[in-house]
Protein backbone atom coordinates (compact mmCIF):
# COMPACT_ATOMS: atom_id res chain seq x y z
CA UNK A 1 0.00 0.00 0.00
CA UNK A 2 2.42 2.30 0.88
CA UNK A 3 4.17 1.54 -2.71
CA UNK A 4 0.88 3.55 -3.98
CA UNK A 5 0.77 5.97 -1.80
CA UNK A 6 4.24 6.98 -3.22
CA UNK A 7 2.49 6.77 -6.82
CA UNK A 8 0.45 9.18 -6.02
CA UNK A 9 1.94 11.55 -3.61
CA UNK A 10 4.68 11.80 -7.24
CA UNK A 11 1.97 12.44 -9.17
CA UNK A 12 0.76 15.31 -7.24
CA UNK A 13 4.16 16.41 -7.13
CA UNK A 14 4.74 15.89 -10.69
CA UNK A 15 1.46 18.72 -11.13
CA UNK A 16 3.62 21.20 -9.14
CA UNK A 17 6.54 21.31 -11.79
CA UNK A 18 4.11 22.50 -13.77
CA UNK A 19 2.21 25.44 -11.74
CA UNK A 20 2.36 27.69 -14.99
CA UNK A 21 0.07 25.43 -16.82
CA UNK A 22 -2.82 25.93 -13.71
CA UNK A 23 -3.79 29.45 -15.00
CA UNK A 24 -4.30 27.89 -18.74
CA UNK A 25 -6.77 24.69 -17.77
CA UNK A 26 -8.27 27.47 -14.78
CA UNK A 27 -9.20 29.37 -17.91
CA UNK A 28 -10.59 26.89 -19.76
CA UNK A 29 -12.49 25.19 -16.85
CA UNK A 30 -14.02 28.57 -16.04
CA UNK A 31 -15.35 28.62 -19.66
CA UNK A 32 -16.55 25.49 -19.75
CA UNK A 33 -18.39 25.60 -16.81
CA UNK A 34 -20.12 28.87 -17.72
CA UNK A 35 -21.03 27.54 -21.11
CA UNK A 36 -22.99 24.79 -19.31
CA UNK A 37 -24.32 27.03 -16.56
CA UNK A 38 -25.45 29.70 -19.65
CA UNK A 39 -27.25 26.72 -21.59
CA UNK A 40 -29.35 25.36 -18.49
CA UNK A 41 -30.44 29.18 -18.02
CA UNK A 42 -31.37 29.76 -21.81
CA UNK A 43 -33.08 26.36 -21.24
CA UNK A 44 -35.18 27.79 -18.72
CA UNK A 45 -35.94 31.11 -20.15
CA UNK A 46 -37.19 32.86 -17.10
CA UNK A 47 -39.03 30.06 -15.70
CA UNK A 48 -38.61 29.43 -12.40
CA UNK A 49 -39.39 25.54 -12.70
CA UNK A 50 -39.12 22.55 -14.94
CA UNK A 51 -39.65 19.15 -14.63
CA UNK A 52 -39.97 19.53 -10.57
CA UNK A 53 -36.55 21.30 -11.03
CA UNK A 54 -35.81 24.22 -10.02
CA UNK A 55 -33.03 26.69 -12.28
CA UNK A 56 -31.09 27.05 -8.88
CA UNK A 57 -30.67 23.27 -8.52
CA UNK A 58 -29.97 22.86 -12.29
CA UNK A 59 -26.77 25.62 -11.66
CA UNK A 60 -26.02 23.53 -8.68
CA UNK A 61 -26.30 20.33 -10.53
CA UNK A 62 -23.70 21.85 -13.48
CA UNK A 63 -21.62 23.23 -10.96
CA UNK A 64 -21.27 19.71 -8.84
CA UNK A 65 -21.73 18.31 -11.88
CA UNK A 66 -17.63 18.79 -12.46
CA UNK A 67 -16.51 17.73 -9.01
CA UNK A 68 -15.04 14.25 -10.33
CA UNK A 69 -15.23 14.75 -14.12
CA UNK A 70 -13.23 17.91 -13.77
CA UNK A 71 -10.52 16.43 -11.17
CA UNK A 72 -9.92 12.93 -12.71
CA UNK A 73 -9.13 12.37 -16.50
CA UNK A 74 -10.04 9.11 -17.96
CA UNK A 75 -8.27 9.27 -20.89
CA UNK A 76 -4.85 9.61 -18.72
CA UNK A 77 -5.86 6.11 -17.41
CA UNK A 78 -6.91 4.24 -20.45
CA UNK A 79 -4.13 6.01 -22.61
CA UNK A 80 -1.75 5.12 -20.30
CA UNK A 81 -2.57 1.45 -20.25
CA UNK A 82 -2.84 1.38 -24.21
CA UNK A 83 0.59 3.40 -23.77
CA UNK A 84 2.55 1.16 -21.97
CA UNK A 85 1.33 -1.84 -24.29
CA UNK A 86 2.25 -0.15 -27.45
CA UNK A 87 5.64 0.28 -26.40
CA UNK A 88 6.12 -2.79 -24.30
CA UNK A 89 6.70 -1.06 -21.20
CA UNK A 90 3.42 -3.24 -19.80
CA UNK A 91 6.53 -6.12 -20.17
CA UNK A 92 8.60 -4.72 -17.51
CA UNK A 93 5.86 -4.19 -14.85
CA UNK A 94 5.43 -7.58 -15.06
CA UNK A 95 8.44 -8.30 -13.57
CA UNK A 96 8.49 -5.26 -10.86
CA UNK A 97 5.93 -6.71 -7.71
CA UNK A 98 3.10 -3.62 -7.89
CA UNK A 99 -0.41 -3.99 -10.13
CA UNK A 100 0.24 -2.31 -13.12
CA UNK A 101 -3.20 -0.68 -13.30
CA UNK A 102 -3.53 0.34 -9.46
CA UNK A 103 -0.16 2.05 -10.60
CA UNK A 104 -2.22 3.87 -13.26
CA UNK A 105 -4.71 4.52 -10.90
CA UNK A 106 -2.37 5.72 -7.86
CA UNK A 107 -0.40 8.07 -9.96
CA UNK A 108 -3.77 9.56 -11.72
CA UNK A 109 -5.58 9.88 -8.13
CA UNK A 110 -2.30 12.24 -7.44
CA UNK A 111 -2.95 14.20 -10.50
CA UNK A 112 -6.35 14.70 -9.07
CA UNK A 113 -5.87 15.61 -6.17
CA UNK A 114 -3.83 18.48 -7.30
CA UNK A 115 -6.70 19.56 -9.89
CA UNK A 116 -9.49 19.29 -7.98
CA UNK A 117 -7.34 21.73 -5.38
CA UNK A 118 -6.76 24.23 -7.52
CA UNK A 119 -8.96 24.03 -10.83
CA UNK A 120 -11.85 22.60 -9.59
CA UNK A 121 -12.86 24.36 -6.15
CA UNK A 122 -11.34 27.67 -7.57
CA UNK A 123 -13.97 27.43 -10.67
CA UNK A 124 -16.86 26.10 -8.63
CA UNK A 125 -16.18 29.48 -6.30
CA UNK A 126 -15.80 31.84 -9.06
CA UNK A 127 -18.82 30.65 -11.03
CA UNK A 128 -21.02 30.53 -7.92
CA UNK A 129 -20.71 33.96 -7.11
CA UNK A 130 -22.21 35.18 -10.31
CA UNK A 131 -25.17 32.43 -10.49
CA UNK A 132 -25.40 31.16 -7.08
CA UNK A 133 -24.97 28.23 -5.74
CA UNK A 134 -27.42 26.08 -3.08
CA UNK A 135 -25.54 24.84 -0.24
CA UNK A 136 -26.29 21.21 0.79
CA UNK A 137 -29.84 20.15 1.88
CA UNK A 138 -28.65 19.60 5.53
CA UNK A 139 -25.27 18.23 7.45
CA UNK A 140 -26.13 14.81 6.74
CA UNK A 141 -26.71 15.32 2.87
CA UNK A 142 -23.24 17.59 2.72
CA UNK A 143 -21.40 14.55 4.50
CA UNK A 144 -22.30 12.46 2.80
CA UNK A 145 -21.86 14.13 -0.87
CA UNK A 146 -18.19 14.00 1.04
CA UNK A 147 -18.83 10.02 1.07
CA UNK A 148 -20.08 9.99 -2.51
CA UNK A 149 -17.26 12.01 -4.41
CA UNK A 150 -14.84 9.54 -2.74
CA UNK A 151 -16.77 6.59 -4.39
CA UNK A 152 -17.71 8.21 -7.33
CA UNK A 153 -13.86 8.95 -8.15
CA UNK A 154 -13.24 5.14 -6.89
CA UNK A 155 -16.26 4.21 -9.78
CA UNK A 156 -14.17 6.35 -12.18
CA UNK A 157 -10.68 4.73 -12.24
CA UNK A 158 -11.82 1.41 -11.98
CA UNK A 159 -13.92 1.69 -15.21
CA UNK A 160 -11.15 3.78 -16.82
CA UNK A 161 -8.96 0.56 -15.51
CA UNK A 162 -11.41 -1.80 -17.37
CA UNK A 163 -11.60 0.05 -20.57
CA UNK A 164 -7.77 0.40 -20.63
CA UNK A 165 -7.09 -3.35 -20.15
CA UNK A 166 -9.44 -3.86 -23.17
CA UNK A 167 -6.80 -2.41 -25.12
CA UNK A 168 -4.69 -5.96 -24.70
CA UNK A 169 -7.21 -7.45 -27.02
CA UNK A 170 -7.66 -4.30 -29.46
CA UNK A 171 -3.88 -3.31 -29.51
CA UNK A 172 -5.31 0.03 -29.06
CA UNK A 173 -6.74 2.38 -26.91
CA UNK A 174 -8.07 5.20 -29.23
CA UNK A 175 -11.19 4.43 -29.85
CA UNK A 176 -12.02 2.89 -25.79
CA UNK A 177 -11.42 6.97 -25.11
CA UNK A 178 -14.06 7.79 -27.37
CA UNK A 179 -16.35 5.25 -25.95
CA UNK A 180 -16.09 6.08 -21.97
CA UNK A 181 -16.44 9.65 -23.22
CA UNK A 182 -19.25 8.81 -24.64
CA UNK A 183 -20.88 6.41 -22.06
CA UNK A 184 -19.94 9.33 -19.22
CA UNK A 185 -21.41 12.11 -21.22
CA UNK A 186 -25.18 9.85 -21.31
CA UNK A 187 -24.79 7.71 -19.03
CA UNK A 188 -23.35 9.82 -15.70
CA UNK A 189 -26.12 12.42 -16.35
CA UNK A 190 -22.85 14.58 -17.17
CA UNK A 191 -24.86 16.66 -19.42
CA UNK A 192 -28.38 15.91 -18.62
CA UNK A 193 -29.78 14.81 -15.04
CA UNK A 194 -31.95 11.68 -15.15
CA UNK A 195 -34.92 13.72 -14.12
CA UNK A 196 -35.46 14.65 -17.35
CA UNK A 197 -35.03 11.33 -19.30
CA UNK A 198 -37.64 9.16 -20.33
CA UNK A 199 -38.36 6.71 -19.17
CA UNK A 200 -37.47 3.43 -19.14
CA UNK A 201 -34.05 4.71 -20.13
CA UNK A 202 -33.72 7.17 -16.70
CA UNK A 203 -34.86 3.91 -14.45
CA UNK A 204 -32.49 2.07 -16.41
CA UNK A 205 -29.30 4.74 -16.55
CA UNK A 206 -29.86 5.14 -12.59
CA UNK A 207 -28.48 1.25 -11.84
CA UNK A 208 -25.74 1.63 -13.95
CA UNK A 209 -22.24 2.47 -12.34
CA UNK A 210 -21.91 5.45 -14.07
CA UNK A 211 -24.43 7.33 -12.29
CA UNK A 212 -22.61 7.03 -9.28
CA UNK A 213 -19.93 9.53 -10.59
CA UNK A 214 -22.43 12.45 -11.15
CA UNK A 215 -25.74 11.83 -10.44
CA UNK A 216 -25.94 10.22 -7.17
CA UNK A 217 -23.23 12.98 -5.63
CA UNK A 218 -25.35 15.85 -6.95
CA UNK A 219 -28.46 14.38 -6.07
CA UNK A 220 -27.14 13.78 -2.57
CA UNK A 221 -26.37 17.43 -2.07
CA UNK A 222 -29.67 18.72 -3.30
CA UNK A 223 -31.37 16.34 -1.02
CA UNK A 224 -33.19 14.91 -3.59
CA UNK A 225 -32.22 11.87 -1.89
CA UNK A 226 -33.91 11.06 1.65
CA UNK A 227 -31.21 9.84 3.87
CA UNK A 228 -32.35 6.46 4.24
CA UNK A 229 -32.25 6.48 0.06
CA UNK A 230 -28.86 8.08 0.72
CA UNK A 231 -27.52 5.43 2.42
CA UNK A 232 -29.33 2.18 0.05
CA UNK A 233 -27.69 4.08 -2.88
CA UNK A 234 -24.12 4.31 -1.37
CA UNK A 235 -24.36 0.50 -0.45
CA UNK A 236 -24.93 -0.23 -4.04
CA UNK A 237 -22.55 1.88 -5.05
CA UNK A 238 -19.98 0.25 -2.88
CA UNK A 239 -21.03 -2.89 -4.77
CA UNK A 240 -20.51 -1.49 -7.82
CA UNK A 241 -16.91 -0.68 -7.04
CA UNK A 242 -16.05 -4.08 -5.42
CA UNK A 243 -17.13 -5.35 -8.60
CA UNK A 244 -15.71 -3.36 -10.58
CA UNK A 245 -12.78 -3.75 -8.85
CA UNK A 246 -12.62 -7.72 -9.10
CA UNK A 247 -13.06 -6.95 -12.67
CA UNK A 248 -9.95 -5.48 -13.00
CA UNK A 249 -8.43 -7.88 -11.38
CA UNK A 250 -9.73 -10.71 -13.56
CA UNK A 251 -8.61 -8.49 -16.40
CA UNK A 252 -5.09 -7.74 -15.66
CA UNK A 253 -4.74 -11.80 -14.96
CA UNK A 254 -5.57 -12.75 -18.62
CA UNK A 255 -3.97 -9.63 -20.11
CA UNK A 256 -0.53 -10.13 -18.37
CA UNK A 257 -1.01 -13.64 -19.63
CA UNK A 258 -1.48 -12.74 -22.82
CA UNK A 259 1.10 -10.29 -22.73
CA UNK A 260 3.30 -13.66 -21.67
CA UNK A 261 1.78 -15.86 -24.44
CA UNK A 262 2.89 -13.23 -27.60
CA UNK A 263 6.33 -12.69 -25.78
CA UNK A 264 6.69 -16.07 -26.70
Amino acid sequence: MSAYLAFAQSGFLTQLAYRNEVWANLFGKLVQVFARVAIWTAIYGGAGVIGGVSLEEMVTYALLGGAVTGAARYETVVGGIGHALRTGDVAVWLLKPVHFPLYVIASEVGRALYRFTFLVVPTVIFVALFYGMLPPASFFHGAMFVAYWVLALAIFFLIAALFGLVAFWLLTSFSLEWLMQALLNLLAGQLIPFWFFPEPLGAIARQLPFAWIVYYPSAVWLGRLSPEECLAQFGIGLGWAAALAFGVWLLWRRASGRVVVQGG
